[in-house]
């Protein structure tokens, strides 16, 4: 293990013991029906923590980023110190290393987070932007996700565009959506309405033809993808 990588989990680790507030911790836990423990450290004072850690701890390579990322992540006691390893897997002084190359580590955090928390800042923060800088390679893999076995493989293909705006590519949502769209799974369904109703925000025109062509969408997912567009 790198030292330097070993230096920031430590730090890491007793910069959330110093935060943690025992009485908030049972209920943030039975709040995310989380098997890890909490610290009881929200999220502000853990982003403040994060900012502090990642400029007195500069990792000097892919290896050190990579393994500081890992050791948080798989050796992790408490749910704050997996907060802290996806935050770091999006500093920017690490954005040059977004590659695809990075997808079976984001694979790793999907599959075994396994919860809403986790996949919901991984598939739109981390495999939407190298979805966008990388389409060739990236579209054809989603698309495998969308029919995977794994709920949360197929939750993050349907909102890995979340934050593309225009650059959003609509055959691929399209795609993502139909794979899943029988799945009675609530995560998937919500997830569903979320992808639509946002992509709505750039192409009102497409989510309204997509939901009046789809009438096997459930009625969850309907509602979320027309919510502002006055359709029910």
């Amino acid at each position: 293990m790198p030292p330097t990588a070993t230096a920031l989990v430590s730090a890491a680790r007793e910069g959330l013991a110093e935060l943690g507030d025992p009485g908030k911790a049972p209920d943030m836990r039975r709040y995310m029906k989380s098997e890890l423990p909490f610290r009881g450290v929200q999220k502000p004072a853990r982003e403040r923590l994060a900012k502090r850690l990642f400029t007195e701890f500069p990792l000097p390579d892919r290896e050190s980023w990579l393994a500081a990322v890992t050791l948080l992540w798989r050796e992790a006691a408490y749910r704050e110190e997996r907060y802290l390893a996806i935050d770091l897997t999006g500093h920017r002084a690490y954005a040059r290393w977004q590659t695809p190359d990075l997808v079976p580590v984001y694979e790793e955090l999907v599959i075994t987070g396994a919860w809403w928390d986790y996949v919901d800042v991984v598939a739109p923060k981390r495999l939407g932007p190298i979805l966008r800088d990388h389409p060739a390679t990236m579209a054809p893999l989603l698309r495998e996700w969308a029919v995977d076995a794994d709920r949360w493989k197929r939750r993050s293909a349907v909102i890995c565009q979340l934050g593309l705006g225009g650059g959003t590519d609509a055959e691929l949502l399209a795609a993502c959506v139909e794979a899943t769209i029988d799945d009675p799974d609530f995560f998937l369904r919500k997830g569903i309405g979320w992808a639509l109703r946002q992509y709505a925000r750039t192409d009102p025109g497409w989510v309204g033809a997509f939901v009046a062509e789809h009438p096997g969408l459930s009625p969850l997912s309907r509602k979320e993808a027309l919510k502002h567009l006055g359709g029910k």
